[in-house]
């Protein structure tokens, strides 16, 4: 595949160790970066982001191959696999930096994110009202490194086990037709 035929997604759905470990297992994403984005500092590090005082969201920006999975497809595994109507906390994860978040790259983009979340609201598929922040992509700052595939690295630790684990079983659960093989 042609790096130049992979289109942009960027999420913030809380700790992006949950939203990273998510999005690696879906075909068709080629790649996750954890990062942050949404604020007013550059290259801010993650001791600074995680005060809240940055005004960044914790996120992953998703390069994904659009004949093997659509945008609307990925905006519906991010819906499922987070809180998205807890405004800025996702469980013990309290402050903007987890707030939940859609950061288009294309007015289409943005157009399709406003139809998940009307078709969702619709449905009732949660009992709240969906808080979901649907802004422009700016710039995306990659984390540290020790950041970077953390689930997959640790994924014995406690906080892997109680947090992110369920968030990965519902993925398989609502969305196995997903995953890479």
């Amino acid at each position: 595949m042609n790096l130049n035929e992979l289109e942009k997604a960027t999420f913030a759905g809380g700790c992006f160790w949950c939203t990273e470990a998510v999005f690696q297992r879906v075909e068709g994403v080629e790649k996750v970066i954890s990062g942050f984005t949404g604020g007013n500092i550059k290259n801010p590090p993650y001791r600074e982001v995680i005060t809240g005082r940055t005004g960044h969201a914790e996120a992953i920006e998703i390069q994904f191959d659009p004949s093997k999975t659509s945008f609307e497809e990925l905006l519906n595994i991010f819906f499922a696999t987070h809180d998205p109507t807890t405004l800025n906390r996702q469980q013990n994860d309290v402050g903007t930096q987890y707030r939940s978040a859609v950061f288009y790259h294309s007015e289409e983009q943005k157009q399709t994110a406003e139809k998940v979340i009307d078709q969702l609201e619709k449905e009732k598929v949660f009992a709240n009202p969906i808080v979901t922040e649907i802004a422009a992509a700016g710039p995306f700052y990659k984390a540290e490194e020790e950041h970077h595939d953390y689930y997959n690295k640790h994924g014995s630790q406690p906080y892997c086990q109680i947090i992110i684990d369920p968030k990965v079983q519902k993925l398989k659960e609502k969305f196995a037709h997903k995953l890479k093989s």
